[in-house]
């Protein structure tokens, strides 16, 4: 009579594999995941868009930015849910350099807007018919070739009929006076100025410790800090309210696109991926 034979050892079970269903380890694992995004999202980066003119020719409508949060280190207002009181100071922190543009908590709405840093505590700021003075001098600003933006949903002139043309091969476009400005520190960046504002006249004002100026390079269309917050501007901004650094576009869309994702590739702007801000 055959022996039996022995028991053939079944590889040992995986972890997990088997486990019932369970709604808590489920949770758990969901929680955990959004702590991630949440951490990202209050102290690493965030995405950014550009829904006004208020920097064109430099950003448009429809561009998408990546906004670092720790370049100028922390504040109460950096969690992406609000759950810190209001307090003075920043944790880590410094101030922008001249010519960076920063998003910043508006002091009007509470929402994110975005402009460039002009003066920081202590600096005078003062517009002459349009012309930029920092502490008591003017800086260097060259008349640059009109800045040249395509025609689309989200980038149009309907109300400056004057500046609508048409490119060398048929394309609507917008043709917009505009000027390269130099700050001291060397930093370069072009600016927009169509025609004589109220704001081109402005100050001097000195910044007080504890605030930044800031300005939109679209500068008769840009509600910044030449317009005082109880007007819808913002005013000398707390350094407090820096929520963060633009430092590239990822993509932009020019408004044509719609729910179908054939419209999608359409609306691309390739030619603004991947721009740096930091220049």
């Amino acid at each position: 009579m055959n022996a039996p034979l022995s028991d053939v050892s079944k590889p040992a079970p995986k972890k997990g594999e088997g486990e019932p269903f369970s709604w808590r380890r489920e949770i758990q694992q969901w929680v955990v995941l959004i702590l991630i995004v949440l951490g990202i999202h209050s102290f690493l980066a965030k995405p950014f868009y550009i829904p006004s003119e208020s920097m064109m020719a430099n950003l448009l409508v429809g561009d998408r930015l990546i906004v670092s949060k720790f370049s100028y280190g922390f504040s109460y207002l950096s969690p992406s849910v609000p759950i810190l009181p209001p307090m003075k100071g920043r944790l880590f922190g410094r101030y922008p350099d001249r010519g960076d543009i920063v998003v910043i908590k508006s002091t009007s709405d509470g929402a994110d807007w975005i402009k460039r840093t002009i003066g920081l505590p202590g600096d005078t700021i003062e517009l002459r018919d349009g012309e930029l003075f920092l502490n008591g001098k003017a800086l260097p600003r060259a008349r640059r070739p009109d800045a040249e933006v395509v025609v689309s949903p989200n980038s149009d002139c309907p109300y400056m009929p004057q500046f609508r043309g048409v490119s060398d091969d048929g394309t609507p476009v917008c043709r917009f006076p505009s000027f390269r400005e130099t700050l001291p520190n060397g930093r370069s960046y072009g600016t927009l100025d169509m025609t004589l504002t109220d704001r081109d006249n402005f100050g001097p004002v000195t910044v007080p410790d504890g605030f930044v100026f800031l300005m939109g390079d679209n500068r008769d269309n840009s509600m910044d800090s030449r317009v005082p917050p109880e007007i819808g501007g913002l005013g000398l901004v707390p350094y407090e309210n820096i929520v963060g650094r633009a430092e590239f576009i990822t993509f932009s869309l020019d408004g044509s696109h719609t729910l179908n994702p054939l419209t999608w590739w359409g609306a691309l702007r390739g030619d603004r991926a991947f721009t740096s801000l930091r220049d």
